[in-house]
């Protein structure tokens, strides 16, 4: 079985018949770090695993492998090849499988910053267990940079960061906007009394925030400053649950987009709008480039979408915008 052609970075096609099972020698000997231990493993002779890999690296035309004592270790061709191979055997064994089953198979993994998953980690779900039952879904929760790493890693296929945090090598769609609102106790000495507020009208609030680390954090500074106050944090907490409970505990005060002012209703914290055109977040939708997206992946980036239109449309994200991604239209 091998692969019919594998497109260059420039317009011209080369054709490159490499086969699977030249894929999957490849990535065991790899991972094994030994061409006998993988011949082994493998059931196949070490001499004619050799004769595979010298064949992969000839067609190539780059040397994928170093020997060492121990065995070998991967060049820096080797180690961009890696993930490639990977993903081209899990896409191959995705498709045999979702021909067997004659539906959607395979496994996606998904990152979500701790505020959106608040507000769309359990809707996203239960949508993709009705929609698509036979997908396995790996859900992550961190700040938008790890997240971000993540992704550069190829350890996620799909990931939720703000717009600060994409890079250009990825393909991005925005999803939604959100307002950011100021979230308190009423009885914390100086929290505003009325329904909206100014970040102009902040400056003596004391503040519960996430370190300079997180794409929230960078935002807001650069909101502050261009309203013209220092902002005064006196407690820096990267966590959104921790972060919620010293404010709750009446710490301080803490500006949250909207997907947080539905997150724990129970706590009697108040939700000031924060009336600043700058004192938003734009979340996207992250991934590597299109071509080297699977079905699973590109069906879950439609329920991700649906599922926050959905929610935005029912009043269930507070603050928040919707980018349409076929339309480019927006709703609220």
């Amino acid at each position: 079985m091998s692969i019919a052609s594998l497109t260059s970075a420039t317009e011209d096609q080369v054709e490159l018949p490499v086969e699977l099972r030249q894929l999957r020698y490849f990535v065991r000997v790899v991972e094994l770090g030994s061409i006998r231990r993988a011949a082994s493993e493998l059931g196949v002779t070490a001499s004619l695993l050799g004769q595979d890999l010298d064949r992969l690296e000839a067609q190539l035309s780059t040397q994928l492998f170093r020997r060492v004592r121990s065995g070998v270790i991967p060049t820096d061709a080797g180690f961009a090849f890696l993930r490639h191979a990977q993903l081209t055997l899990q896409h191959a064994v995705d498709a045999v499988e979702a021909a067997r089953q004659q539906r959607l198979v395979g496994h996606v993994s998904v990152g979500l910053p701790p505020s959106t998953a608040s507000v769309l980690g359990i809707p996203l779900v239960t949508a993709m267990r009705e929609r698509h039952p036979e997908l396995r879904v790996h859900l992550v929760e961190a700040l938008s940079g790890h997240l971000a790493a993540m992704l550069d890693a190829r350890q996620l296929d799909l990931a939720l960061v703000a717009r600060g945090s994409a890079a250009r090598r990825w393909s991005i769609r925005p999803l939604v906007d959100e307002r950011v609102y100021l979230r308190g106790r009423a009885d914390l000495p100086g929290f505003p009394t009325v329904d909206k507020v100014n970040l102009a009208e902040l400056g003596a609030l004391p503040l519960v925030m996430p370190s300079g680390s997180h794409g929230l954090r960078a935002l807001l500074d650069i909101a502050f400053e261009r309203a013209g106050v220092q902002p005064h944090v006196t407690l820096e907490i990267d966590g959104l649950a921790f972060l919620m409970d010293a404010v709750c505990a009446g710490l301080g005060a803490t500006l949250q987009p909207g997907a947080v002012v539905c997150r724990e209703p129970g706590r009697r914290l108040r939700a000031l709008l924060v009336a600043d055109p700058d004192a938003r977040r734009q979340t996207l939708i992250a991934s590597q480039c299109e071509d080297e997206l699977s079905p699973a992946v590109l069906a879950t980036r439609v329920v991700i979408s649906d599922v926050a239109r959905g929610l935005v449309e029912a009043g269930q994200w507070p603050g928040t915008t919707f980018h349409d991604l076929n339309t480019g239209s927006e709703n609220s």
